[in-house]
Formats: structure tokens, sequence, C-alpha cells
């Protein structure tokens, strides 16, 4: 199986980057970039091909390009994020995206849609409703996903950033989170409590191996005891700004 993932640079403005549940702290650029870099190299090192799609100077967010798409199958829907600010951030990602072939729908006004609001396993697709994203999105996301098989399902979502902010899942669909940030664990059939913040989000690089931060040696100690491999990295500079491992990048299998 082909795989393939968008990534983009942080920009100069990286520092400016939008915060809504934390407390600004200091951003060191260039250890961000390294820190990027990292990322970038581990998903190189594990058989992923990256794609950057064009820097976004004046976005400081951009770099969290997961944000602006949400890819299903062949079809890629472009995100209209719920901060204005952030909107022209998605024309990048459809410009390579169309490039790379994918067939392109986007939600439109009065829809938002953020991509990290949007979890995907098997044929669910969970979205997070409360912050960036709104009911309006997540219809018109349900409307152009049950073609391919896909039901939508909205989540609550009020004390943390985006919907992945909160939770990720496993390769075998246990939904992992930091309970005192995940407005209902019992929405997924099978939820598993982690003991740090930094550990609810894994990438899933393939069906043995996750990629997390290294923020979180605890919950990489409970996952390398369920019998997965684990890829850590440092993100510390991203984690200032509410990000984590799965919003740096958009992964494209097939």
């Amino acid at each position: 199986m082909q795989q393939r993932a968008l990534v983009r640079r942080p920009g100069p403005r990286l520092a400016d980057g939008l915060l809504t549940h934390i407390d600004r702290t200091p951003v060191d650029g260039e250890l961000a970039l390294r820190q990027w870099q990292g990322y970038v190299d581990a998903l190189r090192a594990e058989g992923w091909e990256t794609i950057e799609v064009l820097p976004a100077d004046d976005c400081p967010d951009a770099v969290f390009v997961e944000d602006t798409v949400v890819v299903h199958g062949d079809l890629a829907v472009i995100a209209r994020p719920g901060a204005d600010r952030r909107r022209p951030e998605t024309t990048g990602t459809e410009e390579t995206l169309t490039a790379l072939g994918y067939r392109i729908a986007r939600i439109e006004a009065p829809g938002t849609l953020d991509g990290g609001d949007v979890l995907k396993h098997g044929g669910t697709v969970w979205v997070g409703l409360g912050g960036r994203t709104n009911e309006a999105g997540r219809e018109q996301l349900a409307a152009l996903l049950a073609p391919l098989g896909a039901r939508v399902v909205g989540v609550p979502v009020t004390r943390v950033l985006h919907l992945k902010s909160g939770v990720t899942a496993l390769p075998d669909g246990t939904v992992i989170g930091y309970e005192p940030l995940v407005d209902d664990p019992a929405v997924w059939p099978a939820f598993l409590p982690v003991p740090e913040p930094e550990g609810s989000h894994v990438v899933l690089v393939d069906g043995a191996t996750v990629l997390l931060s290294a923020s979180a040696p605890a919950t990489r100690a409970l996952l390398e005891a369920r019998g997965l491999r684990v890829v850590a990295v440092d993100l510390t500079e991203f984690e200032a700004l509410e990000g984590c491992v799965t919003c740096l990048s958009v992964r494209l299998r097939g």
C-alpha cells in the first residue's frame, strides 16, 4: 500500500498561533523547525513519503495542515476552518491534492469544519462539535461521505480545541484519551484512559506501530505493554500552541 503524508513547514509567525484552552507561553521558532523536521524524518523512516504543501507564511497556524482537509478514499473534502483567519490555509492543500489526482469537494457557508475535529476508524467518522466545527459542517461532511459508505457521528467537544486534541484511535479501534479532557468517554464502545494529556494523540504508522509525543512516557509504557511499537517525537513547541502529532500531517493511504 502506498503511504504518503502531506506536511507543511512552520512559518515565521508560528508563535502568533491561536490559543483557546491554554495560556500562551514562549515558542522557540528555531527549535520548532528542528522538531518539525524530526517529525517528518520519523514518518520517512517508517516508510511514508512526505509531500510538502506550499508554505503559507502569513498564516501562523498553517503548520497544522491536518485542519485544512478531510480525506476519505479518493475524495478530499476541503475544510472551512472555524477561525476566519485560518481559511486562507486551505488553498495550498487543495492545489496539492488536486495535483495528486484526488476528487475535490468543499465545506460551504454556513458550515465550518476543522480537520482536527474529525476522527476516522473503520467505517465510522466522529466529528467534534462545540468549538471550530458546527452542525452544518458535520451535515455537509456526512452527505459527502455517505456514498463512500461512511457513517458520520457528532460528538461534544468543550474541553479542548479539537476532537483529536482529546482522543485518537489505536490500530485495533480502541479510543484513547486523557479522561479529564474528554467530554463523554461513553461515546466509544472501547475507551482506554491514558495518564497524560499528551498521550491522547497517536498517529497510526502501521497496524502495530504508532507515533506518540515524547512528552508522554507513561502512555508510551502503557501502549508498549499492549504490544504496540511506539515511535516518540519531541513536539514541545507545537504542544505550546495546542498542537500534537496528528495536527502536523494529513496521512494518505492507497
